[in-house]
């Protein structure tokens, strides 16, 4: 079967159950590796979609997933839809597609429409949320996920179930007090929750070097107790392996694992940046080798998984998707003004 090309480190408290540094697991078969690119290409076709969509006025603010799309499907993979909770990050377009979320759905928060699953069109896009699917949405100010994962575990956990909580951030959040409150109540009542920290070397415009003392976010992880695992977060196959095993470990009632997959940002951090203003151009230039789409695409090329007529099948039919939500969202109704206090006060 298929290896993996990422290479894992880790860190781990003393008397801490350890993790698998193996390879990725052999019971992935080839149908689910095509069903992963899949989701890969329809994040990046509806990020990209999205830009086209600013750029000429019709959405108001992207905040983009490229560089991301190998962490978060590989992660989401190892979770259990419909079980399982994810409190993703204004990044996580991978994620929610994975879990349940259609590019309608999506393309409908982008335009703020009333059947927004989101909010019904209230709240500013990339904050995700759907009841069915259970996930969860996160506040504008960052790190307010990670709490309320924490909470979604204890909950989890005084039910008797064994559903975990999967909650992502950026490097920046880990400076965060919520990043210090949510992983220590996670560790000391060992609740069912895995911190994913999608590290793409930037807080916008700060660079890790300025965020923080210590080399890894995963190096924080011993110091609550906890097992912090390092992974390249371009390697999709990497991605899933790891989160399947902490997702083992939490249903297992051995507690929560910190993740940090490290990712690459290639885009500026937001439709409203610029990141030529503090990213040096060869910097910017070399971005492009590490695409995640890019290397599984070759990597299932590779082992002949992929040709060139299922290569094209599979971007035709996300391009259909993205072009029918696309038409689908811009086509729905506003909310009307007279819901403008609904769900702000108690009626």
């Amino acid at each position: 079967m298929l290896e993996s090309k990422g290479v894992l480190t880790m860190t781990i408290a003393p008397d801490i159950s350890t993790l698998s540094t193996t390879h990725p697991p052999t019971d992935v078969d080839e149908a689910t590796l095509l069903e992963m690119y899949r989701y890969m290409l329809l994040a990046r076709a509806l990020d990209e979609r999205m830009w086209l969509l600013n750029r000429s006025g019709k959405a108001p603010f992207v905040i983009s997933c490229q560089g991301h799309e190998a962490a978060q499907v590989g992660a989401a993979f190892a979770l259990q839809r419909g079980k399982d909770f994810t409190l993703p990050y204004y990044r996580g377009l991978g994620t929610v597609l994975v879990m349940g979320m259609t590019p309608r759905e999506v393309m409908l928060a982008i335009f703020a429409r009333t059947a927004d699953p989101s909010s019904g069109g209230r709240q500013m896009p990339a904050h995700y949320g759907h009841r069915k699917h259970k996930i969860i949405t996160q506040s504008s100010p960052v790190g307010t996920q990670i709490a309320h994962a924490a909470g979604v575990g204890l909950a989890e956990k005084i039910r008797g179930s064994d559903a975990v909580a999967w909650v992502s951030f950026g490097e920046g959040t880990s400076s965060q007090g919520d990043f210090h409150e949510g992983i220590n109540l996670a560790a000391v009542h060992k609740l069912p929750v895995i911190f994913q920290c999608e590290n793409n070397d930037y807080a916008i415009s700060v660079p890790m070097s300025q965020q923080m003392a210590v080399k890894s976010v995963a190096d924080r992880g011993p110091a609550y107790g906890i097992p912090g695992i390092k992974v390249d977060g371009t390697d999709v196959l990497a991605s899933y392996s790891v989160t399947r095993t902490a997702v083992e470990r939490a249903r297992a009632g051995e507690g929560p694992t910190l993740i940090e997959a490290h990712c690459v940002r290639l885009t500026p951090h937001s439709s409203d940046d610029n990141d030529r203003t503090y990213r040096p151009a060869d910097e910017l230039k070399s971005l492009r080798t590490h695409d995640p789409v890019v290397l599984f695409r070759d990597y299932l090329r590779e082992h002949s998984v992929l040709d060139d007529a299922i290569d094209q099948q599979l971007r035709a039919g996300v391009k259909h998707d993205v072009d029918d939500a696309t038409t689908f969202a811009e086509q729905s109704p506003l909310p009307s003004p007279s819901t403008l206090l609904k769900h702000v006060y108690a009626e």
